[in-house]
């Protein structure tokens, strides 16, 4: 069964995962690990099964094809969000290792899944021309030292044979982190915030690592559409249970 992940020590982390098809799970320690997760602790895993069609918003119980109220009240700009987790325990702490400290044997597992995921999920007809990963500020890039959505994006293209636009949308100035803020927040605070710079083609997925308020993937799949996009779909690895 799954650890608390924070108490692992430098020595332990030496072991863990050295291998992507072997080593040490990275949650409990065990050493029957496929891609970084034992058998136990992949199934403890908290998937997104029950959510909105369109914007994978958790949902309490099972409601195929249904729209959650912000979807029916304001459809976004997006036809569909492909999202494998809620944001929980303890894919909530797998992503904060490695997005805030760097630890890439925490994500390992989650995409090596969300990779699979997708191929289950999409038909061959149904795969975007183009990954479009959500960009962040240089600055706060230089301070964390990597963009986690371009690093899930790469992956997923090299897995899925999808060409990756890194460079094709920016983000023009510096905002507070969205996570600081309320919706209404979260929302104003994205007001012109994104930059097409490069050309867009007709079916795009927008990848990212966690949707909270859905705030930063409207924003995006606004400019995404007035630049021509017709088909935009959301991937990310996790969804907060709202």
């Amino acid at each position: 069964m799954i650890n608390g992940l924070n108490p692992l020590s430098t020595f332990v982390g030496k072991m863990v995962n050295n291998e992507a098809r072997a080593g040490r799970c990275v949650t409990c320690l065990s050493p029957r690990a496929s891609h970084g997760l034992c058998r136990d602790c992949r199934a403890d895993l908290p998937r997104n099964r029950w959510h909105c069609a369109t914007c994978a918003l958790p949902m309490a119980f099972p409601s195929p094809g249904m729209c959650c109220g912000e979807c029916q009240s304001s459809p976004p700009p997006f036809s569909r969000a492909l999202i494998p987790w809620r944001y929980q325990f303890p894919v909530d702490g797998m992503i904060g290792r490695y997005k805030y400290h760097g630890h890439r044997k925490f994500a390992r597992p989650l995409l090596n899944d969300f990779g699979e995921f997708l191929k289950q999920e999409l038909a061959p007809a149904n795969r975007p021309d183009t990954l479009i990963p959500a960009p962040m500020h240089w600055l706060r890039r230089w301070q964390r030292g990597f963009n986690q959505a371009q690093d899930i994006a790469e992956y997923l293209g090299a897995h899925l044979d999808i060409p990756v636009a890194g460079r094709s949308v920016r983000r023009n100035r510096r905002v507070k982190a969205q996570r600081s803020l309320g919706r209404a927040g979260r929302l104003t605070n994205l007001d012109g915030v994104f930059e097409v710079c490069g050309q867009i083609p007709h079916r795009v997925a927008i990848v990212d690592d966690v949707v909270t308020t859905g705030a930063t993937v409207r924003a995006l799949a606004r400019v995404l559409a007035d630049a021509g996009a017709c088909e935009i779909q959301v991937w990310a690895l996790a969804r907060t249970p709202g």
